[in-house]
């Protein structure tokens, strides 16, 4: 009969543990969205060097938002992971698209569910062009500025094409630092299709074809076999500011909710 390790062994033997930060939302500043750098660091921090966890999983499921955001996000990711020598898994729930598969990008692996949407490798710029509606409104614009270019893209004067084209070479700069940034990270996992950076997005299993992701997988099962049966959990979420809680930022929210839910409306959730 095999003999059973004593009771204070079983006390003193370490568990291991991998520390949980869930990450959800649009990715922007100022309160606007549920994700920033500012508002997730402390999460990451405490994830990463609390109770000396054997690896650090990311829960996401964010439409996306700002791409300076969601880099200092997927910087601190990898700056913290190499600080502790810590293995870093993705987990997708209902999507990672665009800022929100930057920040999955940065972990060492990646795992959706099979109804999980995945890609919008793009940028993307939207306004409005309200002249004319001001102009039956009887409402007169005066803009005075000091620089030829200050009030390029103006809402309430028509666009002019010089103007268009510097946004449309601006928007290709930063979709290249995207496009370099996920081939960074995932490298020859990569397929070489043509579409994989046109703003394309697809479900869980496609993704897997295409290297977005690693495998179809859900946390618990995945990291119990990766680390164990007995892995125990801790998870790490944000914390409702008191500004918030006292109902002093409505405007701020609501328009916040808005920009979420058109985000969130372009992936068809």
């Amino acid at each position: 009969m095999e003999k059973q390790p004593s009771i204070v062994k079983r006390l003193l033997r370490r568990v291991p543990r991998v520390n949980i930060v869930r990450l959800q939302g649009m990715i922007a500043a100022d309160g606007r969205g549920r994700l920033s750098d500012a508002a997730v660091a402390p999460l990451l921090e405490r994830a990463f060097k609390s109770g000396k966890p054997k690896a650090v999983a990311l829960i996401i499921n964010s439409p996306g938002g700002s791409p300076v955001q969601s880099a200092l996000i997927g910087a601190r990711i990898r700056r913290l992971a190499a600080e502790t020598e810590l293995p870093v898994h993705a987990f997708v729930e209902d999507a990672a698209a665009s800022g929100g598969y930057w920040i999955a990008s940065a972990a060492d692996d990646i795992r959706v569910d099979a109804a999980s949407i995945v890609g919008s490798i793009g940028v993307i710029s939207a306004g409005f062009g309200l002249q004319d509606a001001i102009g039956k409104l009887g409402i007169e614009r005066r803009v005075h500025t000091a620089g030829r270019s200050k009030s390029q893209m103006d809402p309430f004067q028509p666009e002019r094409p010089e103007d268009v084209a510097r946004l449309d070479a601006l928007l290709e700069q930063m979709h290249g630092v995207f496009i370099d940034h996920v081939k960074t990270r995932r490298g020859d996992r990569l397929s070489s299709e043509d579409e994989l950076f046109d703003g394309s997005f697809w479900l869980g299993a496609e993704a897997v074809r295409l290297g977005l992701a690693d495998g179809l997988g859900h946390p618990v099962p995945v990291l119990k076999e990766l680390y164990g049966k007995e892995v125990r959990f801790r998870v790490f979420g944000p914390r409702r500011r008191l500004i918030s809680r006292l109902g002093l930022s409505l405007a701020d929210s609501a328009l916040g909710g808005i920009e979420e839910a058109a985000l969130w409306a372009r992936l068809g959730v």
